[in-house]
């Protein structure tokens, strides 16, 4: 019966991960206006699904970090009751999170749900030296180093582009304004203050494209290649980081191998990402900040740059926090930051922690409660 609550609470966890985390690596693709969301939600699934295999060689490294050893003592750690609790805690303060549409972190809630049902089962045996130096530090560091890169990074690359004469070229949306415009021999329209090309389309699809090339080939075409490599490696990045952080739990019992364990978590991610991450894609895309294609692809080359880093040498970072991060670089850096949106964010992030710690002790004693110990 233990081992079936377990892998229960493990998947619902799994679940509510890949509902609030899967978009996030492919967001700037949808709010730049490169992919649609269909075509972006897929390519998260399939690159998170390819990385979540691959944790079993590269970042094994977080499953010892998240089973909770060093935190509390080893005798609490392989109890029934302690994993149920720490699983069903993080889950519930993801699925809350996601139905609200916040990001939030997966490892930050894991942490506290970890530390509620740890206070719970030990009294005050939690050892905050661990809790310090292997959660809190890369938690606290990695959005700011994200967000630091990304305002170094992005000015560089749109200098390298001014210096190759790529040009941006936009679309006139007419809203309450009148322009005059010129109609040329071959058809075309220009506006006649700049001879600026006029092409008209729904407002939706007014974005910005480059105009140029590069080795000869469209700079708008490779662009987007890179854009899609980018985002996938952001995906890829979060399933080796996130996976090997939810199997601990799993792996503690000794219930499954860890070849297996993953594989469920990883089918229980993409379902969890397919079905309900519109709420959460939404926020990240549209709702933090308006982002062009360059400024969407230099986030997600340090994001992916960060969190790849971060699993190799099995720190904890959060994707959340480090895409997050790079999109309030991109907010700051184009001016177009919603601080409304980012402060709510912010806020979420600072309660995940004693919310999870909160929900994890509640479930603790409900089975303490009813004899499902």
């Amino acid at each position: 019966m233990f081992i079936i609550l377990i892998l229960l609470s493990i998947i619902f966890l799994a679940y509510t991960n890949g509902a609030n985390d899967n978009f996030k690596g492919v967001a700037t693709l949808f709010g730049s206006g490169t992919g649609g969301y269909k075509k972006a939600l897929w390519w998260a699934t399939i690159t998170t699904f390819l990385g979540s295999l691959a944790a079993v060689f590269i970042s094994t490294k977080l499953i010892g970090q998240f089973s909770g050893k060093g935190l509390v003592p080893d005798t609490i750690v392989r109890t029934p009751h302690f994993l149920i609790s720490a699983g069903m805690g993080a889950a519930l303060t993801i699925f809350i999170a996601t139905i609200a549409g916040i990001p939030i972190s997966t490892t930050h809630s894991l942490t506290g749900a970890l530390i509620g049902a740890g206070l719970l089962s030990t009294g005050a045996h939690i050892n905050f030296n661990v809790l310090g130096n292997r959660f809190f530090l890369p938690l606290l560091l990695s959005p700011a180093v994200s967000m630091v890169l990304t305002l170094i990074i992005y000015p560089c690359f749109k200098f390298t582009r001014i210096k190759m004469g790529i040009e941006r070229q936009m679309c006139l949306c007419v809203g309450g304004g009148v322009e005059d415009i010129c109609i040329q021999q071959d058809g075309t329209a220009v506006l006649k203050a700049t001879g600026m090309p006029i092409v008209v389309d729904q407002l939706k699809n007014c974005q910005q494209y480059y105009q140029g090339r590069i080795l000869g080939f469209d700079s708008q075409r490779i662009l987007d290649k890179l854009h899609y490599i980018s985002a996938g490696a952001v995906s890829f990045a979060r399933g080796l980081n996130d996976t090997p952080k939810i199997v601990a739990l799993l792996l503690v019992m000794s219930a499954v191998s860890l070849k297996s364990g993953i594989f469920i978590v990883a089918f229980a991610m993409a379902i969890g990402g397919l079905l309900n991450a519109r709420e959460v894609a939404l926020t990240m895309s549209e709702r933090i900040t308006r982002m062009n294609h360059g400024q969407g692809f230099s986030a997600n080359l340090v994001t992916a740059f960060l969190v790849i880093f971060a699993s190799k040498w099995g720190l904890p970072v959060s994707t959340t926090h480090v895409s997050c991060g790079s999109l309030f670089g991109i907010g700051l850096v184009n001016k177009k930051a919603n601080l409304s949106v980012i402060r709510q964010i912010i806020l979420a992030w600072f309660l995940t922690l004693p919310l999870a710690a909160v929900l994890s002790a509640i479930c603790f004693l409900f089975m303490s409660k009813w004899g499902i110990m």
